[in-house]
C-alpha cells in the first residue's frame, strides 16, 4: 500500500502519482459509462442490446464464427453469449449449425432477415458514435485510441497475469465494439 500525504477529492490520502492515476482511472471509467449508456440507449431503442448488435455485427463484418469467437470477441463468457445467441435465433436473425466432422463445434451464421436487421441498425449506430466522438478533434480520437490500446494491452503486465481476453488483440478494426 503506498503511504503519502496529499488528499484527493474523492477522500483518498495519498501521494500524487496514486491520487494522478486514481482520477485518470475514475475519468476513464466515468467517460465510458457515460458514451455506453447513450450508446446502449440508441440500440435499445432499435429493439438490441449491446451484446445482440455486437454479435450480428461480427457476424456481418467476419462470417459465420464459433460460439467460444463471438463470446471472445465481445468479452463475453460462454453462459451469456449463449443466452445472447438464443434471444437472436428466437427472433430469426441467426442460425447455429453443428460441424459435420466436429458435431461439438456449433457456427452461428447471419440469416437473411439478421442481415436487413444489422443493415438498418449499423448506419444509425455507426452515425451516433460519430457524432459523440465528435466532442474530440481528429488528433484527439487517434491519440485516445492510442492510450485505451496501451492501457488494453497491459504491456507492463506479466504474462502469467495477464487474462485470457489480453493474449491476443481480439479487435476488429471493422467492428464498432470495443
Amino acid at each position: 500500500m503506498i503511504q503519502c500525504e496529499t488528499t484527493m477529492p474523492t477522500h483518498f490520502k495519498g501521494c500524487e502519482s496514486a491520487i494522478r492515476a486514481l482520477n485518470a482511472y475514475i475519468t476513464l471509467s466515468r467517460a465510458a459509462d457515460t458514451l455506453g449508456a447513450e450508446l446502449a440507449n440508441q440500440l435499445e431503442s432499435g429493439g438490441l442490446t449491446i451484446s445482440q448488435f455486437g454479435t450480428l455485427e461480427a457476424l456481418h463484418h467476419l462470417g459465420p464464427l464459433c460460439q467460444h469467437t463471438i463470446a471472445e470477441k465481445l468479452l463475453k463468457s460462454g453462459g451469456n453469449i449463449t443466452l445472447v445467441i438464443d434471444n437472436l435465433e428466437k427472433h430469426g436473425w441467426v442460425r447455429r449449425e453443428r460441424g459435420k466432422d466436429d458435431r461439438r463445434m456449433v457456427r452461428v451464421h447471419l440469416t437473411p432477415a439478421g442481415r436487413r436487421r444489422i443493415a438498418k441498425i449499423l448506419p444509425p449506430h455507426v452515425e451516433a458514435i460519430v457524432k459523440t466522438m465528435a466532442r474530440l478533434t481528429p488528433a484527439e480520437q487517434d491519440e485516445l485510441r492510442r492510450l485505451c490500446r496501451k492501457l488494453g494491452r497491459g504491456d507492463d503486465i506479466a504474462p502469467t497475469t495477464k487474462t485470457r481476453k489480453q493474449k491476443g488483440d481480439s479487435h476488429d478494426s471493422n467492428s464498432t465494439q470495443r
